[in-house]
């Protein structure tokens, strides 16, 4: 569904975006991760014909962004930094002039905005006027607004920013149910953990370049070692020292009841492993997998980054 080839832009002597490949297949959510000014919404305009790259090509659901703007702005949703509402205007008002500009006709544009308003618990406020809207009211309005014409793209920047714990789980909820064969969504986010609850790929770009781009549990993996498993015990292990355990077993922690090992081949060597334990007349509680966290994987990619870059 979206496609760049060395995709490159530069602002005068500034390189904002410096050759970045994508492919994210349909269906898929491919959330962009990186600090301020790294070059995600740099690469969001280019992706929706905004800019024009500098160099390179993009291809967004098989429109070239350059020599196809018209088409590609038709088939894209996006809800930007700042939302763009307008004030004076209610949120029927509003949404009727986008469906026109999205060349819906009206009958069709009222029933999708009345069925995305009630969605995201806007309808009780749907003939308020926007000036009167909370920051996170305006967000979810936005996103309504780049729903309305059911493109099969949407680029969401920050699309939870503003938004208090309630609202943010309606949208990221909102996000999962509309995902579908058909439909493909690039999220800018600075939101470890909801980057992870939804992202079926995650880029990481640093200063214009992409330093990283996989599926989360492939990124934790590839930058955190093999999975880590934590065996809690009913007594105390002071003593207790581990040896005769299989080659690609390597305690790394303990603790007076537990202890924490990181296995490779976890399907072949955990039996082994828990043989072991209960050989050594260590009476196990419980035997499982140590969450790891994108936030830990995304910083250890960072920090590799900048010492490549240090020339260390």
């Amino acid at each position: 569904m979206i496609f760049t080839e060395d995709l490159t832009k530069h602002f005068d002597d500034f390189v904002a975006v410096d050759g970045i490949h994508l492919d994210v297949p349909v269906g898929k959510v491919l959330v962009l991760l990186g600090p301020n000014g790294a070059g995600k919404t740099t690469t969001v305009r280019m992706l929706t014909s905004i800019l024009t790259p500098t160099r390179g090509r993009a291809i967004v659901a098989g429109y070239d962004v350059v020599r196809q703007a018209k088409e590609v702005r038709r088939v894209v949703g996006v809800l930007t930094e700042h939302q763009g509402l307008y004030n004076r205007m209610n949120a029927l008002e509003y949404l009727d002039f986008y469906g026109r500009l999205y060349g819906l006709d009206t009958p069709l544009a009222r029933q999708r905005s009345k069925q995305f308003l009630e969605q995201f618990g806007l309808d009780s406020v749907a003939k308020k006027r926007l000036g009167e809207y909370s920051k996170g009211m305006r967000q979810k309005l936005a996103l309504v607004r780049a729903l309305l014409h059911e493109p099969p793209v949407l680029l969401l920047d920050e699309p939870t920013s503003a938004m208090d714990p309630e609202s943010s789980r309606m949208v990221r909820d909102a996000i999962r149910s509309l995902r579908s064969g058909d439909r493909t969504f690039v999220l800018c986010t600075h939101n470890l953990a909801e980057a992870e609850e939804l992202a079926d790929q995650v880029a990481i770009i640093r200063r214009g370049r992409i330093i990283s781009n996989e599926s989360p549990e492939q990124l934790k993996r590839d930058l955190l070692g093999p999975t880590e498993y934590e065996a809690r015990l009913a007594r105390s292990v002071n003593g207790w020292q581990p040896y005769g355990f299989p080659q690609e077993v390597v305690l790394t922690a303990r603790g007076e009841d537990w202890l924490r090992f990181q296995v490779k081949d976890p399907l072949n060597n955990n039996p082994l492993l828990l043989r072991k334990l209960l050989n050594d007349q260590l009476e196990v509680l419980s035997f499982q997998e140590v969450p790891r966290s994108l936030e830990k994987a995304y910083l250890e990619a960072v920090s590799r980054a900048a010492k490549e870059e240090q020339g260390g």
